[in-house]
């Protein structure tokens, strides 16, 4: 199977769709645009799913579920949500056999229809903060799509959250890029750049969007998260007020973060080789595959059972070794195909370690162990094996994360020449460049280049870097600002 995967190098993007295509983790839909997430895509995002909603929720934050429809005219109410959002819906206007009194917008995102219900909910100070969650689905009618990356159906989670003042909302905001930030490099393995957006890049209808920036190994940006203030813009168009202790009414300070199934294309760029999916074993459903090797009819019986043995010892080590799984280590023992094919389908599929038992490994007291982001074969003692398989897994998930950093840090670059930076963005990579914060600049590059500013890099207070060095576009040396200029997805 692995032969029908395009080499990263002849073209990524027929690379990528291969690896997900034939790792099944999606496939097309008959509904042109969507996708079918199968299983093995699936339980990434349901490892994903646990992972990140105990971060959530260890915030203070509760999960709740809002209607997938929205009155057009919620939509209406924020001015700059519907001029956002407007050339991406998908709206109702019959059922039941008749039209509709109001058309009905299929949710892009649900800042209208949850703003409609916090104005209920919040009557006083006592009600704050009000800290929401949802995992659901969102329809965003695309152009271009691509499985996982840009779907016009996918799955996310999307937090919104009320606050008394404008500090605990912006607070609120940086906590949750925090999280994700943490989330990310911890569980995905994945080293991102946090940073605030541009104006001309911020959530419609936002004060300030903060996101999390992540480079793929062609070099290309992907956004993987993102961070919103709202200030009071959705809770002045709705009227979401409280009395405060004061004795004055006031609208609320409000919120909204989410992250999407797009983390799993993320992910798959991010580690995956030509041979197939490479997956960070915090990802893994099956961490570890034992293949028994019978090569006669005396094997068939002494070495299945070795295999059951392994495996249960493995388990067990596992649960000792207290490992940061959830689900501690799964282990899979699959006698029903030829050994060579297995070989070439569990690389393909990602499994993190795959171990091979025969009978001359049995008269040696050993098996042969294979990392599957190493690929390198290994002997290992039978006595040392559950032990060292814990250690490895450990080891695989902390690997894939350095490797991805000194991408990361190879690939980041610092120009000064708008001549040099048009030469230099061919060949990909992050480039830090100093932007007078003028649209007319952000617009050139993005007109010239095909590429954007992907984001703003923090100080510890949150402000944008400042930047000594003149502006990139127009030479300008009036508060400049550090950015960070990518071609994404």
């Amino acid at each position: 199977m692995a032969e029908k995967i395009t080499p990263r190098e002849q073209d990524f993007s027929e690379w990528y769709q291969d690896v997900v295509l034939q790792a099944k983790l999606a496939d097309y839909s008959p509904v042109k645009g969507c996708m079918v997430i199968r299983p093995n895509g699936y339980s990434i995002w349901e490892q994903i799913q646990k992972d990140l909603d105990k971060r959530i929720k260890k915030t203070g934050v509760r999960n709740a579920y809002f209607p997938l429809f929205i009155p057009e005219s919620f939509l209406k109410k924020e001015a700059e949500h519907v001029e956002g959002f407007a050339p991406q819906c998908a709206v109702v206007t019959y059922a039941g056999s008749k039209d509709l009194e109001e058309k009905l917008i299929v949710r892009p995102t649900s800042e209208t229809i949850i703003n409609s219900m916090f104005s209920k909910w919040v009557q006083s100070y006592r009600d704050l903060p009000l800290l929401i969650n949802q995992w659901a689905n969102v329809v965003r009618w695309e152009m271009r799509t691509r499985l996982f990356l840009r779907t016009t159906e996918f799955l996310w989670q999307e937090g919104h959250t009320c606050h008394a003042t404008p500090e605990e909302s912006e607070a609120e905001t940086r906590q949750m890029l925090k999280v994700y930030t943490d989330f990310s490099e911890e569980t995905l393995a994945m080293p991102v750049v946090p940073g605030r957006k541009s104006d001309s890049e911020r959530f419609a209808g936002a004060l300030r969007t903060y996101s999390i920036e992540a480079m793929m190994q062609d070099k290309k940006a992907l956004q993987a998260g993102t961070s919103h203030n709202l200030s009071t813009h959705f809770a002045e168009a709705f009227e979401t007020k409280f009395l405060d202790k004061d004795g004055k009414q006031k609208h609320v300070h409000q919120t909204s973060w989410g992250v999407s199934t797009r983390l799993i294309g993320a992910m798959v760029m991010t580690h995956s080789d030509d041979k197939g999916l490479v997956l960070p074993p915090k990802l893994a459903s099956t961490h570890v595959v034992i293949v028994p090797i019978m090569p006669n009819a005396a094997a068939k019986a002494a070495v299945p059972e070795a295999a059951k043995q392994l495996a249960a010892q493995i388990s067990a080590a596992a649960e000792l070794a207290k490992l940061p799984y959830e689900l501690g280590i799964s282990v899979d023992l699959d006698d029903t195909k030829q050994a060579g094919w297995k070989f070439h389908e569990y690389e393909l599929l990602g499994i993190p370690i795959r171990i091979e038992v025969g009978p001359r490994d049995l008269e040696k007291g050993q098996v042969v162990m294979t990392r599957r982001d190493k690929g390198v074969k290994e002997f290992v003692p039978l006595a040392d094996l559950p032990g060292k398989v814990c250690k490895e897994l450990i080891q695989m998930q902390t690997d894939l994360l350095e490797a991805a950093k000194k991408r990361l840090k190879d690939a980041t670059y610092s120009v000064n020449s708008y001549t040099d930076f048009k030469t230099q963005i061919e060949t990909g990579g992050f480039f830090h460049v100093s932007w007078c914060q003028s649209k007319d600049c952000e617009a050139k590059i993005k007109e010239e280049t095909k590429a954007t500013i992907r984001c703003l890099p923090l100080n510890e207070d949150f402000s944008a870097k400042p930047d000594s060095r003149p502006c990139l576009v127009c030479a300008s040396s009036k508060e400049t600002v550090t950015a960070i200029v990518a071609r994404s997805y």
